[in-house]
C-alpha cells in the first residue's frame, strides 16, 4: 500500500503514521512526495495555537472516494520540544485511524497506541489518583482505545496492585535479569540472543566467567549501598542449556554476592526448552530453593514444532513438566504462542486441550510477531500464517479457555508486526503471579542488566526517567570487554542512585 501525506513536512512523523497504516495493510510506503499511482492520498492541515493543537485530515483513494476526520487537543505537562512534538504525533495519528477505520471498516481495539506497554497508561492514572471510571474515559478519548481493551488494562493493574501492593515504592531497589545466550537450536520467529551451545564450550566457559565477575561487582556494590533486591530472573536464551555443574556454581555465586538472597520476593529460571530440562539439574534448582520455572511448549503440535526449529518433542514437554513436579517444582509457566505456521482454531484447540491435562500455574499466551532479524521474516513465503480474522478468534479462545480454568491476566505486552494488531497476555492463577514479569513490564524501578545480551533499565527514582545500557549480544565481545561494560554500568547505577562509587575493579 502506497500513501502520499500532503501538509506535513516534518520527517518524524513518517514512522508513526507507517506503524498505523501497518495496522491496516501489508508493507506500507509513506512518503511526503507528489508520485503516480499512490493509493491513497491524505491531505494535514495542522495548526498549533498557544496550547492547542487542531488537526483536520482528508483521505482520497484512487477511486474518487473521501474520507475526513479533525481533531482538537490541548497540549500540556511538556517541558522539552520532543514532549510537545510526541502530542502532536498522537494528534495526528488520532485523525489518521480515524480516517482508516471508516474508510476501511475495520476498528483498531487498541487505538493509536503501538508501544509495547500500553498498561502504564493506566498506572500512571492510579498514580495520578485519577479513578478507573475517569481514567477510561481519558484514555479513550485520547487513543481511542476500545471499552474491550480498557477493561482488560483494569484488570491486570488491579491484579498488580493486589500482588505487589508497594509497586509504586519498589524505586529504591532493583530486580536483577540474568541473560544465558545459549539454547539447543536457534527458534525461527527468534531475535533474543542466542547461540547453539553444541561446540561451544570454551564460549561457554569464557562466557560463564564473565558473568560471575559481573555478579561479584554488581553485589559488592549493592551491599556497600544498602540497596535490596526485589527479584532475580535467569532468562536468555535458555539458562537450563548450561550444565548442571555450571548451573550449581552460577546460583552458589548469586547467594555469596547477592544481598540478602533469602528476602528476595522471587527467583525464576526459564527451562523454556524442554530437552534441556534434566533430573540433576533439577536438583541443583531445589538446592537453592529455586520452584519458579518456566517449561514452554509453544505449541502441542509436532509438525509445528518441527517447522520453528524446536527438537524436542511434545511428549517430551508432558515428560518433564511431571518430572519438574515430582521434584518439588510448585510455579511453573507455560508458554504458548498463538499463529505459528500452519496453525488454525483446530491446532490451538488441541494445544489447549492438552495444557488441561497439565494446567500450570501460569501461562503466557504470545501472539506471533514477525521481528525483523527472524529466520520467518526473513524468509516469509517459507511460513504460512492464520489470517488476521483467524488470529482474533484463536485469541478469544484463549480469554475463554483461562477463564473457565480460574487463570486471571496479570501482565501484557504488546510488538510492533504482531499479528491481528492484538498483544501478548501472562495469566495465572491468583497467588502465583510472576513479580518479575510485572516490574519489567511496569517499568517502576531499576532492573539490571547481567550477561550477554542483557539490557540495563536504569529508573530515576525521583523523575521515573529511564536511561538504558545494553552488554553485547555476542558472547565473544563480551567475554573480551565485561570487565569495562562491568565498571560502566556500576558508575551509571551510583549516579543514578547519588551514591559514590568506592571501587572500580
Amino acid at each position: 500500500m502506497y500513501l502520499t501525506i500532503k501538509g506535513l513536512d516534518d520527517e518524524r512523523f513518517i514512522r508513526p503514521l507507517e506503524l498505523i497504516a501497518n495496522l491496516f495493510f501489508e508493507e506500507t510506503t509513506i512518503s511526503f512526495k507528489k508520485e503516480e499511482n499512490r493509493d491513497l492520498i491524505i491531505q494535514f492541515s495542522l495548526d498549533i495555537n498557544g496550547n492547542t493543537v487542531y488537526v483536520k485530515g482528508k483521505l482520497l483513494d484512487q477511486a474518487g472516494n473521501e474520507e475526513s476526520a479533525e481533531y482538537e487537543k490541548e497540549l500540556s505537562g511538556y517541558q522539552t520540544e520532543k514532549e510537545q512534538f510526541k502530542q502532536v504525533k498522537n494528534a495526528v495519528s488520532h485523525a489518521f485511524l480515524t480516517m482508516l477505520q471508516n474508510w476501511t471498516g475495520m476498528i483498531q481495539k487498541w487505538g493509536i497506541l503501538t508501544g509495547v506497554r500500553p498498561t502504564k497508561l493506566m498506572h500512571r492514572k492510579m498514580q495520578e489518583k485519577i479513578s478507573f471510571e475517569s481514567a477510561h474515559k481519558q484514555l479513550k478519548e485520547e487513543y481511542l482505545i476500545t471499552d474491550e481493551k480498557l477493561k482488560l488494562m483494569q484488570q491486570i493493574v488491579e491484579r498488580q496492585l493486589a500482588v505487589v501492593p508497594d509497586l509504586y515504592e519498589l524505586r529504591n531497589e532493583v530486580s536483577i535479569y540474568i541473560g544465558i545466550p545459549f539454547c539447543p537450536t536457534k527458534c525461527a520467529y527468534c531475535t533474543f540472543p542466542a547461540y547453539a551451545i553444541n561446540g561451544r564450550q570454551g564460549s561457554v566457559d569464557s562466557f560463564l566467567g564473565g558473568l560471575h565477575y559481573e555478579m561479584r561487582q554488581v553485589g559488592r556494590w549493592l551491599k556497600t549501598h544498602n540497596i535490596k533486591v526485589t527479584t532475580v530472573y535467569f532468562g536468555g536464551g535458555t539458562p537450563t542449556s548450561i550444565t548442571a555443574e555450571e548451573m550449581d556454581m552460577l546460583y552458589e555465586e548469586m547467594y555469596t554476592s547477592f544481598p540478602d538472597v533469602s528476602t528476595i520476593r522471587e527467583i525464576t529460571v526459564e527451562a523454556g526448552r524442554p530437552d534441556t530440562i534434566t533430573k540433576e539439574k533439577l536438583d541443583v534448582l531445589k538446592k537453592w530453593k529455586i520452584d519458579r520455572i518456566s517449561i514452554n511448549p509453544q505449541s502441542h503440535i509436532q509438525e509445528t514444532l518441527k517447522a520453528i526449529g524446536r527438537h524436542h518433542t511434545v511428549e517430551e514437554t508432558v515428560e518433564k513438566f511431571h518430572l519438574a513436579r515430582s521434584m518439588g517444582m510448585k510455579n511453573i509457566n507455560m508458554d504458548l504462542i498463538i499463529g505459528l505456521p500452519g496453525e488454525g482454531i483446530p491446532e490451538f484447540t488441541h494445544t489447549l486441550n492438552e495444557t488441561e491435562k497439565l494446567l500450570p500455574e501460569s501461562l503466557t499466551v504470545h501472539t506471533l510477531s514477525f521481528k525483523r532479524a527472524s529466520e520467518m521474516t526473513k524468509n516469509k513465503e517459507k511460513y504460512k500464517v492464520a489470517d488476521r480474522q483467524e488470529i482474533s478468534l484463536m485469541m478469544e479462545q484463549a480469554e475463554e479457555w483461562t477463564k473457565a480454568h480460574d487463570y486471571h491476566p496479570y501482565y501484557l505486552y504488546r510488538q510492533k508486526n504482531i499479528l491481528g494488531n492484538l498483544e501478548n497476555v501472562g495469566y495465572s492463577l491468583k497467588g502465583q503471579e510472576s513479580i518479575y514479569n510485572i516490574m519489567i513490564m511496569e517499568e517502576q524501578q531499576t532492573i539490571i542488566g547481567l550477561g550477554c545480551g542483557a539490557s540495563s533499565k536504569l529508573v530515576d527514582p525521583k523523575s521515573g526517567k529511564i536511561t538504558r545500557f545494553a552488554n553485547p549480544k555476542d558472547p565473544k565481545t563480551y567475554n573480551e570487554n565485561y570487565e569495562s561494560y562491568t565498571n560502566e554500568k556500576i558508575n551509571m547505577l551510583s549516579e543514578l542512585f547519588n551514591v559514590k562509587t568506592t571501587f572500580a575493579n
